[in-house]
Order: structure tokens, then C-alpha cells, then sequence
């Protein structure tokens, strides 16, 4: 049950953040990055932001913020108010680089920085994830599990912590059909019948798999990266999850939910994360998301086909509604003692954008905005061909490229390795086509609805905007259009901020 105690505005979510520490790790992310700059843009007064960042030193922290968070086209509003100049001695007075790591206990940082981190801290905010649905087991499990628990060690012992915001994904739910509810994971629960998750069973399990490997004839770097992969692949599909990534974010809910004892906890589910709709830079964006597949192809007609459905909906919400939804989360849970608060921030329920309106939106963006190629010259746009099931994609890939590849396997032969290298090049790009559909496959045909009616209470509660800045706080999925976002927005932002 979401509780809030009276209505929210915009004056009481930027006034709740006025003298508050707060603490984020993820920072040097896409979402971590508009999270920083909101609270600084709204709440000048904000007392600190601690950013843990992994980096070898002070020093290193500091250039690292510089060059990865602050120094983006993202913080251009707050350029322009402070002035070059005062910008960074604004950005020096409120922002305090870490060097440390999650993965590590105490977060790698030394006993007089915690105990002064334990006495300053309001707030923690743990976006940080390793986002590779293909990462190492043993990677995946340091970040997005055990980070959880040593956040939840030091957070225990902040004298004046109000919460606790954890970032997840809404596919940590698993690859499910209907609608998905709000339901924090219970201690051991799988998507699959008659299995049950012991965490500290599977990080045994990996200690045990690199002890074998260690000494193993064939121990290398290399050997033990893919054989971490494929043990992360095989775990997350035992127990029902598609990928690696999903898998260990859920198994960090399912940590958290165990361990936050007396401490409010808010768990975030965003689904897929797109380019900024409002501000303070509309179109900005950070490196790709899968759906971006078919505009970035679509940009540089290298792309024939794609994995899709268009019919089917893409559940997607741009990173400043995300940024909003957890300031507005942090200042209606805050200091409720024992809370545990699942929010979907999704659109599928409230207002589905399916492929079809990002593709559509592609289409007319390059018809009426062609590319030039290096030479000067129009790059023709030409139509793509969507597979609407993965067996279909599979027959293709076998008739235009597995049966070829057979022929010059044959034809190598008979030329006694004349042609080795050509054959093994483009063998392992075929099988690294076919492992990514694998992967991928499974979100390219998500045919979930996330239920979000915890968040829909929380928008409940704000109250009606009355002038441009009554409306900072804007999380509503209901109120983007989505043709007129991908084809004047996100289209555009790729083009200009990922595309450069």
C-alpha cells in the first residue's frame, strides 16, 4: 500500500531537498546524470551530493565527475544561470567525487570517509548496475547483488538517513504475459515452479566454477570470461529469467527487501529508458537502447531487417519523467520507518507506444530529412523487413547466410585452407548475430503490461500545475505523444547526442 501524508507540489518536492546530503552511486549513468543535474537545478540549496564513482583516488574521482557528469551538454541550463565561471565553483561547493566501488565493503572507502558519510548522509540513491544482459555472472552478482547489501550495511549505520531509492528495472519481473503487478520478490520466489533462489548458494557456486577454471589446463582470462557469461546465461534460465542482467537485478530486490529492516526503501522499476522529453535538454541522450537499433540502422542504411513485431507494444519512458518520479518517491516516503514501496515508471498500461509508431516516426524523419553520406551525397532510404516471431528470423539467417557459409566451409576445403580466415570471420559474426537474438529475443517480444497503479496514487497526489513551473515534477506517460516525441525528440537526439 502507497501512504503519503497530504498533497505534493513542485515548491514542496524542490523545498524537501533545500540542506540535504545525498548519496548516488551510478552517477556516470544516462539516468544517474539527470538525477544529479534536476537536484542541483531545482534545489540550489541543496547541502551535498556525494557521487561514488570507481576511479584509484581523490584526484581521479574529481576528473572523472568532470569529465563523464558534469561537463555534458546536459547541465547547459546551469551553465547559463551560473555563468562559466561560477558554474564550476557551484559544482565544486555542492558535489563531492568518491572514489570507491559498490562492489566492495565499506564501498572501498576508508574508515574517516564513511564515519563522515555516516553523520552527513540524508539520502542514497543505488543506481548503480552493470546493464549487460550478456555480463559475467561473477560481475553481475558484485554489482547488482552484493552492492545491495553492503548499501544496506552502511545505511544502517547513517544517524539521519530519511531513505533508501534503489533502481531496478520493470524486467526484473521476467518474461511475462498479462499484466504485471507491483509485487516486490519474496525471499527464494522464482518464475520457475518447484526451484527456489538461495543467493548465497549462487555465489558459492561461482566461487566454486573459478576455483575449477583456475585449475583447469586451459586457465586464461579469456576462458574464464566466457565461461562466467555462460554460467550467468544457464542460472538465470534455471530459475525462469531471460538474461544475467535481469536475473541479478531482481536477486538485488529480493537482497534488499531482506536486509533494509527498519530503513524506508523505495524500489524503482523503469522500463526502457529513452531520450529527455522536456528538460532541460528535450532529445538528450546517452548511449543506445535496443529500440534504437532500427533508427541507427535506419540512419546509416546499414540495417535490412530487424527483430520485431510492430504491432506489439515497446513499454518506454524518457529519463527525465524517471528523475521525477524518484524525487517525488523520496520526499513521499521519507522517514517512513520500515517502508518497502515498489513504483513501476512505465507507459505500457497508461499509454502503449507500440514499434509500429517508432518505425512510422523513423520513416518520416528520413524521407523528409535525408542523410548525406561522406561523399556529399543522399543516402536513399530504403524500407525495412521486420520478423515478426524468432523461428522466422532463424530460417532467414539459415537461407542467406548458414547455407552460403556451408558452401565456402566445403569450398576451403577443396583449396586446402585457402579461404580459413574469411570463413572463420564471417562464421563468428553469424554466430554472434544468432547469440545476440538469443539474448534479445525475448524483450523484442515482451508481451507484458506493467501495472502501475502505486505510481498513478503518487501522481494522485500532485497537485494540479498552474504555470510552466508548477509542472518540474512530470511523470504522467499520458501527457507524451508519441509520434510527435520519436519523430521532433528522440529521433532527432540520437541523430545529434549518440550519432555525433
Amino acid at each position: 500500500m502507497v501512504m503519503m501524508d497530504g498533497s505534493l507540489d513542485a515548491k514542496k518536492i524542490a523545498g524537501y531537498f533545500k540542506g540535504k546530503s545525498i548519496l548516488i552511486t551510478g552517477a556516470t549513468g544516462f539516468l544517474g546524470k539527470i538525477l544529479v543535474e534536476k537536484i542541483l537545478r531545482v534545489q540550489p540549496e541543496v547541502r551535498k551530493i556525494y557521487l561514488l564513482v570507481r576511479a584509484i583516488d581523490a584526484e581521479s574521482a574529481k576528473q572523472r565527475v568532470e569529465a563523464e557528469v558534469t561537463d555534458a551538454e546536459l547541465f547547459c541550463l546551469l551553465r547559463e544561470k551560473h555563468g562559466k565561471g561560477g558554474f564550476e565553483l557551484f559544482v565544486e561547493e555542492k558535489i563531492v567525487p568518491l572514489a570507491g566501488d559498490v562492489m566492495f565493503e565499506n564501498m572501498g572507502l576508508d574508515a574517516p570517509m564513511l564515519e563522515e558519510l555516516a553523520k552527513e548522509v540524508d539520502i542514497i540513491v543505488n543506481g548503480a548496475a552493470t546493464t549487460n544482459f550478456y555480463e559475467r555472472y561473477d560481475v553481475a552478482l558484485d554489482v547488482n547483488v552484493v552492492g545491495v547489501k553492503y548499501l544496506c550495511q552502511f545505511a544502517k549505520k547513517c544517524a539521519n538517513l530519511k531513505m533508501l531509492l534503489h533502481v531496478s528495472t520493470a524486467f526484473a519481473a521476467g518474461d511475462r504475459e498479462g499484466l504485471i503487478m507491483e509485487k516486490p520478490f519474496k525471499k527464494g520466489e522464482t518464475l520457475r515452479e518447484g526451484t527456489y533462489l538461495d543467493i548465497d548458494a549462487e555465489l558459492r557456486l561461482v566461487g566454486d566454477v573459478k576455483k575449477q577454471l583456475l585449475a583447469g589446463d586451459d586457465a586464461s582470462d579469456k576462458t574464464e570470461r566466457k565461461a562466467m557469461k555462460e554460467l550467468g546465461l544457464q542460472r538465470s534460465r534455471h530459475f525462469g529469467w531471460s538474461n544475467t542482467y535481469v536475473f541479478t537485478k531482481a536477486m538485488g530486490e529480493m537482497l534488499l527487501g531482506q536486509l533494509h529492516g527498519a530503513i524506508p526503501v523505495v524500489i524503482l522499476r523503469p522500463s526502457i529508458i529513452t531520450s529527455i522529453f522536456r528538460d532541460p535538454l528535450p532529445g538528450w541522450m546517452q548511449g543506445t537502447r535496443t529500440i534504437d537499433t532500427i533508427i541507427i540502422g535506419y540512419a546509416k542504411q546499414n540495417l535490412s531487417c530487424f527483430l520485431a513485431d510492430l504491432e506489439l507494444t515497446m513499454d518506454v519512458i524518457p529519463g527525465d519523467m524517471v528523475a521525477n518520479a524518484m524525487m517525488a518517491a523520496m520526499v513521499a516516503h521519507s522517514g517512513e520507518e520500515g517502508a518497502e514501496v515498489m513504483y513501476h515508471t512505465t507507459s505500457s498500461l497508461r499509454n502503449p507506444a507500440p514499434y509500429g509508431v517508432l518505425y512510422e516516426s523513423g520513416r518520416r524523419h528520413f524521407y523528409e530529412n535525408p542523410r548525406l553520406g561522406k561523399d556529399g551525397r543522399v543516402i536513399p532510404t530504403k524500407e525495412m523487413h521486420f520478423f515478426k516471431t524468432i523461428a522466422s528470423f532463424h530460417i532467414y539467417m539459415l537461407i542467406k547466410y548458414k547455407l552460403p557459409l556451408e558452401i565456402l566451409h566445403l569450398v576451403n576445403l577443396l583449396f586446402c585452407g585457402l579461404f580459413s580466415q574469411l570463413y572463420e570471420d564471417l562464421n563468428r559474426k553469424y554466430k554472434f548475430v544468432v547469440h545476440l537474438v538469443d539474448v534479445y529475443g525475448p524483450f523484442a517480444f515482451f508481451r507484458g503490461c506493467f501495472d502501475d497503479m502505486n505510481l498513478e496514487r503518487l501522481r494522485l497526489t500532485m497537485a494540479a500545475p498552474t504555470s510552466p513551473e508548477d509542472d518540474l515534477f512530470n511523470f504522467d506517460p499520458k501527457t507524451v505523444d508519441w509520434k510527435e516525441y520519436f519523430y521532433k525528440i528522440h529521433i532527432p537526439g540520437i541523430l545529434k547526442y549518440v550519432l555525433k
